[in-house]
């Protein structure tokens, strides 16, 4: 039997449950948009002229969601911000969403210091920490998330109310039928996908195996699956522990396609994972079939994940949860347990001392 159908041996390698939360993700996302923005008073807001989202990593990747969600939706545009400072046009007409979900991110604390510093607009999402503490005191909106699982594995908490928060503010339509198609797919999902199916039937599991021992290179589409791509990256390099690189078409025909020549020998280890939508534009549909034809020589090889649903978000989260069971059962393959991050809480506590 293969170490993938041992679902026993599967939750023992995995120490503080990163198959439990993505078993959970339904729940998570259903709590996160009945429970966590309908208590919180969001005051009014007056002129905003553009929105940042602000943090890092798992914190971060909810404001990507945003970004590419309401791309057509919103009549202000997003910028994610990854740093200690803001852009220069953060203001007085900005909305910032300060997200940290331990509430101690070095960075973010110091974005939201500075937001605070040029009259933004601030809502802190967190569970706590030194970010909620000087939200609270000075007088922010707090959306306080539970505890008790990684940022990575926190995108229902840390990306769903802020839809909520805009549909409040009169800035995104409401999302409610969409938000219930996405917890319904994802739900009949995470039987397909979860330890106890067979990697037979299971395309998590077998898109594991064929990263099993490559360099997994991940294409997303502009306005549709980038953000997945960035994700897929993300999951795979703290999942299993294993480089992984993105990007972007149309935007990689225009450089690392070039890219496909030498040297060979490192070229025959990369296994591309296309993500596919069937509302990506026309011309890009047609620039990955050529562009498979341009790698299929060169590479290990290549496989198309689809996405399914009706709606953006389930669209968008069919991709995202099917790349987060493929990358803890690529580093059960990998013989490492998928929940600590030791390089992380290395880099964290050397920063401190120096």
């Amino acid at each position: 039997m293969s170490l993938l159908d041992k679902e026993d041996e599967l939750r023992r390698i995995d120490t503080i449950g990163m198959f439990a939360a993505l078993d959970g993700l339904p729940g998570q996302c259903a709590g996160a948009f009945r429970d966590l923005v309908d208590n919180v008073q969001i005051p009014e807001i007056d002129a905003i002229s553009n929105i940042v989202v602000t943090g890092l990593g798992g914190s971060a990747i909810g404001g990507d969601l945003l970004r590419v969600y309401a791309a057509g939706k919103l009549p202000v545009p997003v910028t994610v911000n990854r740093d200690y400072v803001l852009p220069e046009f953060v203001g007085p007409d900005t909305l910032v969403f300060a997200v940290s979900y331990s509430g101690n991110t070095e960075e973010t604390l110091s974005a939201y210091a500075e937001s605070r510093s040029r009259g933004a607009s601030v809502i802190a999402i967190t569970t706590g920490g030194k970010l909620g503490e000087a939200a609270g005191k000075d007088g922010f909106p707090v959306i306080a998330v539970p505890g008790g699982i990684s940022p990575r594995s926190a995108t229902g908490y840390l990306f769903i109310p802020t839809l909520k928060i805009l549909n409040r503010l009169g800035l995104l339509p409401d999302v409610t039928e969409e938000i219930t198609e996405m917890i319904d797919l994802i739900r009949d999902m995470r039987k397909k996908l979860g330890p106890a199916a067979a990697e037979a039937e299971n395309p998590a599991k077998q898109i594991a195996r064929k990263l099993h021992g490559k360099i997994p290179v991940i294409w997303g589409s502009a306005g549709t699956t980038e953000v997945v791509a960035q994700r897929w990256k993300g999951q795979i390099n703290e999942n299993a522990k294993s480089p992984a690189y993105w990007n972007v078409l149309p935007e990689l025909n225009h450089n690392e396609i070039v890219g496909f020549e030498f040297p060979s020998e490192i070229l025959r280890k990369i296994h591309v994972v296309i993500l596919r939508d069937e509302r990506d534009h026309p011309r890009v549909q047609k620039r990955i079939e050529i562009t498979k034809e341009v790698i299929q020589n060169a590479v290990d090889g290549y496989t198309e994940v689809w996405a399914s649903g009706k709606g953006e978000l389930a669209r968008l989260y069919s991709l995202i949860y099917t790349g987060d069971f493929a990358s803890v059962y690529l580093a059960a393959l990998n013989g490492v347990d998928p929940g600590p991050v030791k390089v992380i809480d290395f880099l964290k506590r050397e920063l401190q001392n120096r």
